[in-house]
């Protein structure tokens, strides 16, 4: 117990300097230094949830039908076709969906060892905040690999990254303000400019609204680290 938690610690402080980093930088129009963190504890997402689905709406506030289509400058390196595409990644969960997008290998890698493959490809729905390879990117090779290889932290981490029960546009999300994650913590979004901002700026979404057969998928870039 001891040594984990002082592997814990360790990728905590990695984190802070990451986020301390981020902020001595100043805002960046395309990227925002992130970390990666979480609980220890392992945490399990209820795929029976069944909670309401929501109208979806655009970056620019518009209201329409959910799905109406995925914005951001990221968006633009999604395939035109096939299953990595936005028509693919309709047709199926989340968990299969990700994994025919090469833009998220890394975060399928996590959720694999985490075991979390079937939850979620579960009934949902679910609001996902994907990190792009990009944001994994971001945290040192050491403490990724760290955190790849301790399965409560990361579940820990994951599922900060997951709302159960609703399918949430970016602009609910702007709207709302704040959100519980299926790790019982909370996660909070602000538009800055054109850009939904997350917990302050630990992560921008770079490509919104994404829909899949059991959530609404928003592609960040940046790991989010969860509050002690």
């Amino acid at each position: 117990m001891k040594n984990r938690r002082s592997a814990r610690y360790g990728l905590l402080a990695a984190v802070a300097t990451l986020s301390f980093a981020a902020a001595a930088c100043g805002d960046d129009e395309e990227t925002t230094d992130t970390t990666a963190g979480g609980n220890t504890g392992t945490t399990t997402m209820d795929t029976e949830m069944s909670g309401t689905t929501t109208m979806g709406t655009d970056m620019s506030g518009t209201t329409g039908m959910e799905g109406a289509g995925p914005t951001g400058p990221a968006c633009a390196s999604v395939p035109a076709d096939g299953e990595g595409s936005f028509e693919g990644m309709a047709d199926d969960p989340a968990a299969t969906a990700a994994s025919n997008n090469e833009e998220l290998s890394t975060l399928v890698e996590a959720v694999t060892a985490a075991e979390l493959v079937d939850t979620l490809n579960g009934e949902g729905p679910f609001t996902i905040l994907a990190p792009a390879n990009s944001a994994f990117a971001k945290v040192p090779a050491a403490d990724l690999e760290a955190l790849l290889a301790d399965k409560d932290m990361l579940s820990g981490v994951l599922t900060y990254h997951v709302i159960a029960g609703e399918k949430l546009s970016g602009a609910d999300l702007a709207e709302s303000g704040m959100q519980t994650s299926v790790s019982e913590q909370e996660l909070t979004f602000a538009m800055e400019g054109d850009a939904l901002s997350i917990n302050d700026g630990q992560a921008t979404v770079v490509c919104a609204d994404i829909p899949t057969a059991n959530a609404t998928v928003h592609i960040i870039d940046g790991v989010l680290a969860a509050p002690a």
